[in-house]
């Protein structure tokens, strides 16, 4: 047993009793056909205001594999995986939904790579089921745009189902910003990568947690986090219309001298006054989204507290 590595199994949860007796019956199965590895199950519970600890903690009376953090507050689920990662004991780290659409019997193959020499096998999705049409082409779109505006190569169709080596983890920790956007982190620190194409099932029971606000503000922390773009967009087309605002007052000027005094329409002059004034609204506003985030992170706030890990109460951060 103590030559046995170990794998932890990285569950971030909020609001998840309908699911979580699925969730372990088919993690048990796993591990049970899995007998060369010792595992530990950490659960984040990301302050549920359901049943979702006690059946947490009912799961841990029986199976001491089972270890679960408890945040002080609802933090999210980008910060609910630092802490896990942060308090995860294993010699790998595979974080996997609680939802069940991503399968977990993908586990042992994850392994089988990880133990190749890979450091991050990640799960790509071949198909995704139960997801309207709208929220998949959002989806691609977004991601293409965020590929072409950064240097770093993104993982187009990929979620946090992923197993990452202890080196991985490490890595990861490092980086405390509060305004988080992992999927861009595991690209962004590298290392020998594999992907695993699976399809994705619908969720097998309860109700997502991700709406358009919550799926917006992802995508814009995960622009902001990893280019400057914006800002240069901005820079580039106020100079574009600095150029022609310049070419046509000298028109307006030569016209003038040359056939005299020339009295514009009001409603040219409103619609040039309102686009502009637009413009600088947006920019302004993507100004504001930059500088905002540097305020949060200014602060250097801690990124999270623990309530309770496991059955004791905690009173410091982990470093």
């Amino acid at each position: 047993m103590e030559n046995k590595k170990l794998v932890t199994i990285l569950i971030p949860a909020y609001n998840e009793e309908e699911v979580l007796n699925m969730l372990y019956e088919r993690l048990y199965s796993i591990m049970e056909s899995v007998p060369n590895y010792n595992f530990e199950l950490l659960f984040v519970n990301d302050g549920s205001k359901d049943n979702t600890l006690n059946i947490i903690k009912d799961l841990r009376k029986n199976d001491k594999r089972v270890c679960y953090l408890n945040l002080s507050r609802n933090y999210g689920k980008e910060i609910a995986m630092i802490a896990g990662l942060d308090y995860s004991k294993g010699d790998a780290v595979i974080i996997i939904d609680a939802d069940l659409q991503d399968p977990p019997e993908l586990i042992p193959q994850m392994i089988s790579l990880w133990e190749q020499g890979y450091d991050d096998v990640y799960a790509k999705r071949k198909s995704r089921k139960g997801e309207t049409w709208l929220k998949k082409f959002t989806s691609k779109m977004y991601y293409k745009t965020l590929q072409s505006v950064t240097k770093i190569e993104i993982q187009k169709d990929t979620g946090d189902f992923r197993l990452l080596d202890r080196r991985c983890v490490e890595a990861l920790k490092q980086f405390r910003e509060s305004q988080r956007y992992t999927k861009g982190l595991f690209s962004w620190i590298g290392y020998n990568k594999k992907e695993i194409l699976y399809d994705r099932d619908p969720r097998a029971a309860g109700k997502t947690k991700w709406n358009y606000r919550k799926l917006i503000n992802l995508s814009i922390d995960g622009i902001t986090s990893f280019t400057t773009a914006p800002l240069r967009w901005a820079t580039t087309t106020g100079i574009f219309i600095s150029i022609i605002g310049f070419i046509y007052m000298m028109f307006i000027i030569i016209k003038t001298l040359a056939y005299g005094v020339d009295v514009p329409g009001y409603s040219s002059t409103m619609v040039v006054i309102l686009f502009i004034g637009g413009i600088q609204l947006v920019f302004l506003g993507i100004i504001g989204e930059y500088l905002g985030r540097a305020f949060y992170e200014s602060k250097h706030r801690p990124i999270y507290f623990i309530d309770t890990y496991n059955e004791e109460k905690e009173t410091n951060l982990p470093k």
